[in-house]
């Protein structure tokens, strides 16, 4: 991971960072860290629970939104081509991205045919997915977050660690910090006596942006959702800065993913009833902004979209794993994560963390490309939380068991692991009654000497490994004449008798 606070040389990135055992155990050392996850999850988790609680037909809605997607996703083709139709008759110029160097291309090329050196930036997942802001900075032109949180992480040269809230990780002293050591350098600097005030904070913030939007003349989206009958673009957001991104400058560039097409209007409203409500607990956003093409005198007089696969059509073709395509980014399986909770997004190494993260990433990179993105499926206790929460019904414990044997099926034909052989020595053991019976003799002998040479710490690091009975089962049916005698043990024992 490098870190760097110049827009106009590099910025922060995820590029190099370590699998996610390593960088969890690093994250779990840090006790702020932790303390100022515990709060915020906590907080958004219950109001999420609230105002769900009020919808009646809430699983119902569920399965509507789930359907809906996968729906679409199967002939997403004629979705996008409508989409593309719609878009280029409002006015737009449609470009299609395969990758993330063929995105960024476009929006550079943009920008320089005007002759900008900066843009302004509305929150955006996918943005940060391709690096736009580093791919920039490469041809000199500063991209400028105006999302509170991503103007905290960007100021304090820092990465995202939430989906929805990416300065989750900060507390407000620590942001007021960021603020009078930063501010001044990228535009008009943080009053002096600043306080970790929450009104005095977002005050400070709301002024510096406010030059940016009065001089941008080129802006960059993404979108929550994209409308193929009509060609219309849609973003929800809570603070306004989305509104003035999308309204004021000339020139507007939006990326956008390709599973964020849904066919018809009809379709929209019922992602923008389950969105709000699992996102920020609310019962509608406060802004949600759509714009089809462009409108002579009104807003961007010049529009492009960038439909973007970038690894897609790779999770697409996933059987199990396709349906994290419906995915509508609104973080709630972040929230009630027990893994994410402790270790932050930072440690999944990547825009997308937590349990949906676990199962983008390897379904758009691909299994067995690099150790870190191979480590993601076993970033989970399997404890179904997440899919519970999810408002499109993504079976995310599912695909990351489907996942896992995907990494294991990767890697074979090499050199095996040791869990690989001693998996196999299992299998070859527990496939004959008289092997499974020599082992057993030696079972507890066994145990005590791992144990005292530290051969099972890879797993004893994080469970409990058993002491062996001292007495087998098989030993104790023959003792107790199949349980039917009154030993110790025995159905007239009162300990349990076969149940033992």
């Amino acid at each position: 991971m490098t870190l760097a606070p110049d827009p106009l040389t590099s910025a922060a990135t995820f590029v190099g960072m370590p699998a996610f055992p390593t960088a969890a155990r690093a994250a779990l050392a840090d006790s702020q860290l932790r303390h100022n996850l515990e709060h915020a999850t906590h907080t958004i988790r219950d109001k999420r629970a609230r105002v769900v609680a009020e919808v009646d037909d809430w699983e119902e809605l569920r399965t509507r939104g789930a359907a809906l997607k996968d729906a679409t996703l199967a002939d997403l083709e004629t979705h996008l081509l409508t989409l593309e139709e719609r878009l280029t008759a409002a006015g737009a110029t449609v470009h299609w991205a395969r990758d993330a160097e063929e995105a960024c291309r476009v929006v550079a090329d943009v920008a320089r045919s005007h002759g900008l050196d900066e843009v302004v930036k509305v929150k955006s997942m996918a943005t940060a997915e391709i690096g736009l802001n580093e791919a920039l900075a490469a041809e000199g032109i500063a991209a400028w977050e105006t999302d509170l949180a991503e103007l905290i992480v960007q100021l304090g040269d820092d990465l995202p660690s939430h989906i929805l809230v990416p300065a989750i990780h900060r507390n407000r002293s620590e942001i007021r910090q960021i603020f009078l050591d930063k501010m001044a350098g990228a535009g008009r600097p943080a009053p002096a006596d600043l306080s970790q005030e929450p009104a005095e904070l977002a005050a400070a913030a709301r002024l510096h942006l406010r030059e940016k939007f009065l001089r941008a003349r080129m802006a960059v989206s993404g979108a929550n959702f994209a409308v193929a009958e009509t060609g219309t673009l849609v973003v929800v957001e809570s603070e306004g800065n989305g509104r003035m991104c999308l309204t004021l400058p000339e020139v507007l560039v939006s990326v956008v993913g390709i599973e964020k097409v849904v066919p018809t209007f009809e379709d929209l409203d019922v992602f923008l009833r389950l969105l709000p409500r699992s996102s920020t607990g609310e019962r509608m956003n406060p802004y949600t902004s759509t714009w089809t093409g462009v409108s002579p005198g009104d807003g961007p007089q010049e529009l492009h979209v960038v439909l973007l696969d970038n690894g897609r059509t790779r999770a697409l073709a996933d059987e199990v794993g396709r349906q994290a395509l419906r995915c509508i980014r609104c973080s709630a399986c972040l929230n009630v994560c027990p893994v994410y909770e402790r270790t932050g997004g930072h440690a999944y190494g990547s825009v997308y963390p937590g349990p949906i993260g676990a199962i983008l990433n390897p379904l758009m990179k691909g299994v067995g490309v690099d150790e870190q993105t191979d480590s993601l499926p076993y970033a989970s206790s399997l404890c179904g939380a997440c899919y519970e929460v999810c408002p499109v019904k993504i079976d995310i414990p599912s695909v990351l068991v489907d996942l896992r044997s995907q990494v294991v099926d990767a890697h074979r034909g090499g050199r095996p692991s040791v869990e690989a052989v001693a998996m196999k020595g299992a299998g070859a053991t527990f496939g004959s009654s008289r092997r499974l019976r020599l082992a057993e003799r030696f079972t507890g002998i066994g145990t005590r000497v791992a144990g005292r040479l530290g051969l099972a710490s890879a797993w004893s690091g994080a469970r409990d490994l058993p002491t062996a009975p001292t007495e087998s089962f098989r030993a104790w049916w023959r003792r107790t004449g199949g349980g039917t005698d009154s030993a110790p043990g025995g159905p007239g024992s009162g300990t349990g008798g076969l149940d033992r």
